[in-house]
């Protein structure tokens, strides 16, 4: 099976201003993504989508390939993700005439999320019955139970009401966040739906502490605390 892994990184990112080039234990924080990928015999090529040339020449010092730049027209702060993987899937085929059987999405922004977590995405996709895998973790906040919406008028209001009155957060049920550190899916998938939950949808759990995703300055700083914590004790 032909496996190709994209990073899709834009030069605008607002909570953490140039984030994708942004320095993470000593490097970029896209760098980090690039090199984890090339150490795995399981990905046949590395490619990153950019609208960015600064974001681009990084990608490529780091070993990524970078074929093509992204329009400008898929990398606005309203454009959805699904697009720019159907635009880097079509050039891959259709201008550099490759086909592939494995679409692996990288995000940059999860620089925590090891090798083992990757390959734990791949698996339950070759296990079959899914039309795309992404990794995830137990929820920190409960919809159910400590989850609150405000309505127009003030009044907090649950986001979800539990099943069957439960008033503990045990009682109900279990939900997840995503630990976007990879989606594993095929190119024939992303080219005739329209986003990530069209289809069946299955999963790979991914411990929380290296489920980390980067949003806000507050996720970076929480990130390299957690890479130096990991580094402090390997070295112990």
């Amino acid at each position: 099976m032909k496996t190709i892994a994209f990073t899709f990184a834009r030069g605008g990112s607002k909570g953490v201003p140039r984030k994708n080039l942004r320095l993470f234990a000593g490097k970029p924080l896209i760098a980090h993504t690039i090199e984890l990928s090339l150490r795995m015999p399981e990905i046949s090529r590395m490619i990153v989508s950019t609208d960015d040339e600064e974001i681009a020449s990084v990608a490529r010092a780091a070993g990524a390939e970078v074929p093509f730049m992204r329009p400008a027209s898929l990398a606005a702060d309203d454009s959805p993700e699904w697009l720019s993987w159907q635009h880097a899937i079509r050039f891959v085929r259709d201008e550099m005439g490759q086909d592939f059987d494995c679409f692996v999405s990288l995000p940059a922004t999860s620089p925590l999320r090891s090798e083992e977590d990757v390959r734990a995405c791949l698996a339950k996709y070759r296990e079959g019955g899914a039309d795309i895998v992404f990794g995830i973790t137990a929820a920190a906040g409960n919809p159910y139970f400590n989850m609150v919406a405000l309505e127009p008028d003030g009044r907090a209001e649950r986001v979800i009401r539990p099943p069957g009155g439960a008033f503990r957060r045990q009682d109900a049920p279990e939900v997840f966040d995503i630990a976007p550190g990879a989606y594993v899916t095929s190119p024939d998938h992303v080219l005739r739906t329209g986003g990530v939950f069209d289809g069946i949808v299955r999963t790979a759990t991914i411990p929380p502490e290296r489920a980390v995703d980067i949003d806000t300055m507050l996720d970076f700083e929480f990130a390299e605390f957690l890479c130096h914590k990991n580094r402090k004790q390997a070295r112990a």
